[in-house]
């Protein structure tokens, strides 16, 4: 009980000097605002990042292998991968057949998915740089992506290479501008193909490739129009279960060189590609950014918390006499110190407060001006702005508070 009754006359106190200097108070905040907004728009950055970089990665799934000439990660001999042989088409059929001979494997199902960039032209209107790929009525069970209107393409129409196609967000509204594509007949390379299906919006990788630029045609189509011998093939396997992916790969791999014809002490001529390689580019990206953000932060929050001591000093300069009078009217130690720290403290929430405010404020801008950036605000960066601010006074607070506490209450009597 009487713990509680120091903590609120503690708060009672605190809140009669911060009003009394306010000038004071808000000068000593501004350094813990302008750190907190430091450490919030460096928080909303990277979770920004994350968020957007997991709704860029969706359109690869996380549960899909690709197999093919070149690997996504750096590239150290160019040569060597260049005269690597071209994936063939009819290896998805060879994988399917080995897939199925094996009880226990893996992996699920192989599709065939060659492509190339064409232009989409509708009447006058065209859209250039078009991710345009052929495949089969399989591809469906790979891919996360549904359709928002029509359907895919059947088994049917990929077995007898119709004219017809499924097209992204990006390809329709260019085209169409927001009339419905269903049934409307686009032509690419001077081929018409009726639209059976529209895509769900998926997004971009990264700003450098969108998933709702791109046509699907069934593969037998694409062969005929579209397939030159300077192209390759990407073959992209389902996994049963992508809690074992790296096993499924080395299963994928053993398979592929059985079908290359490899021995043991020959290196693979092929690479299997899956997410990890692209989420460890981002690795560094991300490094950079937060050992940046926590220098400002901390260089920012160190000169708040340098500002708080100080005035905390002062404030026990100026208040010497009514210390000495309260430990004389039997105050412990205790309530002295407590009264001290509040008052740190709550100089700290109020700059933090002020911070994220104006945090908020400058996420919502960059929002409306920069739409393509990846930001995040969430409620648990408010409560870790909060809990550093509590932090920074506590440690601010307490040389200049215990100072307080231990004055002796004769000699801060006799202080002028």
């Amino acid at each position: 009980m009487r713990i509680a009754s120091e903590w609120i006359e503690g708060f009672r106190i605190a809140v009669q000097q911060i009003a009394a200097n306010r000038t004071r108070s808000v000068l000593t905040g501004l350094g813990v605002a302008i750190g907190i907004i430091a450490v919030t728009l460096m928080g909303t950055a990277i979770s920004g990042i994350d968020q957007g970089f997991d709704r860029s990665m969706s359109g690869f799934g996380d549960d899909v292998l690709y197999v093919e000439q070149w690997p996504w990660t750096t590239i150290d001999d160019y040569w060597s991968f260049r005269n690597r042989p071209d994936i063939k088409l009819s290896t998805a059929d060879r994988l399917n057949e080995m897939i199925e001979a094996n009880s226990h494997s893996l992996l699920e199902l192989a599709v065939a998915a060659p492509a190339s960039m064409q232009t989409v032209i509708y009447g006058k209107r065209q859209v250039s740089n078009v991710y345009t790929m052929g495949t089969t009525n399989e591809y469906a069970f790979i891919s996360a992506t549904d359709c928002q209107k029509g359907r895919f393409i059947n088994e049917f129409e990929s077995r007898g290479g119709r004219n017809v196609c499924v097209v992204g967000q990006d390809v329709a509204s260019g085209l169409f501008s927001g009339e419905d594509p269903i049934n409307r007949v686009i032509r690419i390379r001077d081929q018409e193909y009726r639209i059976i299906g529209l895509f769900a919006r998926q997004g971009s990788f990264m700003g450098i490739f969108s998933w709702d630029s791109q046509v699907v045609i069934p593969l037998a189509s694409y062969i005929k129009y579209f397939k030159s011998n300077q192209e390759n093939a990407s073959i992209r396997v389902k996994v049963k279960d992508k809690t074992r992916i790296k096993e499924a790969e080395e299963e994928l791999r053993g398979d592929f060189r059985r079908i290359r014809g490899l021995w043991p002490e020959q290196q693979d001529n092929f690479a299997i590609n899956e997410q990890r390689a692209l989420r460890s580019s981002i690795e560094p990206v991300k490094a950079g950014l937060s050992i940046a953000g926590l220098f400002i932060t901390g260089l920012a929050l160190f000169v708040g918390a340098i500002g708080i001591m100080n005035i905390t000093f002062v404030s026990v300069k100026e208040r010497t006499r009514e210390i000495g009078t309260r430990k004389a009217l039997g105050a412990r130690r205790r309530t002295i110190l407590i009264q001290f720290l509040i008052e740190a403290v709550s100089i700290c929430l109020i700059g933090g407060a002020v911070g994220i405010v104006l945090a908020f404020g400058l996420f919502l801008w960059i929002g409306s001006a920069f739409p393509a950036f990846p930001i995040q605000f969430s409620p648990m960066l408010v409560a870790a702005a909060l809990g550093i601010c509590v932090i920074t006074g506590v440690l601010s607070g307490f040389a200049p508070a215990w100072q307080a506490a231990r004055l002796n209450p004769v000699e801060a009597l006799r202080y002028e």
